[in-house]
């Protein structure tokens, strides 16, 4: 793949005037990058504000968030999804208080042996913040590359990654310390403002668009070629909303997989063709060791995974006293104390 000569200097003039004014870009801080990235990995750059301003706020520093319990951690990452983001990110933190004395390592390998950190992570924590010649190639970056290069490789393969670092890792290297973090971040913003995905490019305010190979040939959205993408799996969940006075039942989940230690309304997977009505929803209250449970209501809502898709009604049910097995907590205390996942704050008593 060959990237034209103008890539560098178009960006890199560009970027200044153009670059959104973004909390995380007030500094080079590693720990603030960091968990910048992490972040956007799941979430727009304008929503991620609120979350990461409150995350700073309350752990500023990295020797704080190692030492922050669990349920801090998950309950200010509430909303951003894929929690095992923010329990890999804590024990990163651990490794860098416990091993690094709290400095946060300066070298390609160093950063990406840290729990949750991949190289595009890596990449933009070493460019931006110490200027080595690792980019940062995302989503966002791929797009760019293919429509520069007119590239027709299919984006979603491994190997296309690799080819598309190995290009720009070559324009890296020519570049001294300070420019490098600038280009990353020149890259990410046109291809988060400018060269966008699922609509037409803005070409007229594109600084590339010199230089662009589909631009110049009328093909912008031939490009990124892409895999088909794969059907989600869907499930039907019964979720039970249990009540003992002004007190409802939650769980933690396991330790491990999907939405790993956070916490829950008590839930079943339903089979094939297995009714879903406040009948069996009773059963099932009663199967929890409720004895004469009370239907109040439902509320039914799908929640949307990257690969599954869960159907869900929430049974409210009035239970005659709190059931062993389960953690109590008012409503107030759910909304500030425990982590829920979307899919099951959606249902959150008010």
């Amino acid at each position: 793949m060959e990237l034209p000569i103008e890539l560098v200097p178009a960006l890199l003039q560009w970027y200044p005037a153009h670059a959104r004014a973004l909390p995380w870009r007030a500094d080079r801080e590693p720990y603030h990058v960091w968990l910048s990235e992490i972040m956007l990995q799941q979430t727009r750059a304008g929503a991620a504000v609120g979350y990461y301003t409150r995350f700073l706020s309350a752990l500023p520093t990295v020797e704080a968030l190692a030492a922050a319990s669990r349920d801090t951690v998950n309950k200010l990452w509430e909303g951003l999804g894929y929690y095992s983001r923010a329990g890999n990110l804590q024990r990163a933190a651990q490794i860098i208080a416990e091993e690094y004395g709290g400095r946060f390592p300066d070298t390609y390998e160093g950063i990406r042996s840290l729990p949750g950190v991949g190289p595009y992570t890596a990449g933009a924590i070493c460019s931006i913040c110490f200027g080595l010649p690792t980019p940062a190639v995302d989503g966002n970056v791929l797009r760019v590359v293919a429509r520069l290069a007119a590239y027709d490789a299919v984006i979603d393969l491994p190997q296309t990654k690799r080819e598309v670092e190995t290009a720009l890792k070559g324009v890296y290297e020519t570049l001294p310390g300070e420019e490098r973090g600038m280009l990353t971040q020149a890259l990410m913003e046109v291809g988060a403002c400018v060269c966008v995905p699922g609509g037409r490019p803005v070409c007229e305010g594109c600084p590339l668009a010199g230089v662009c190979k589909a631009k110049s040939a009328g093909e912008q959205l031939l490009y990124p070629v892409r895999a088909p993408k794969k059907q989600r799996k869907r499930l039907k969940k019964q979720v039970l909303i249990l009540s003992a006075g002004e007190r409802y039942a939650l769980l933690r989940r396991p330790e491990t997989g999907m939405l790993a230690g956070l916490w829950e309304f008590p839930n079943r997977d339903l089979s094939e063709g297995e009714a879903d009505t406040p009948e069996t929803a009773l059963v099932f209250a009663r199967t929890l060791g409720a004895a004469c449970p009370r239907y109040l209501g439902e509320t039914r809502y799908t929640h949307v995974f990257t690969h599954v898709e869960w159907e869900m009604t929430a049974y409210r049910v009035e239970c005659e006293a709190e059931l062993p097995g389960f953690v109590w907590a008012a409503a107030e205390e759910i909304e500030t104390r425990h982590a829920l996942p979307t899919a099951f704050r959606r249902f959150s008593p008010q």
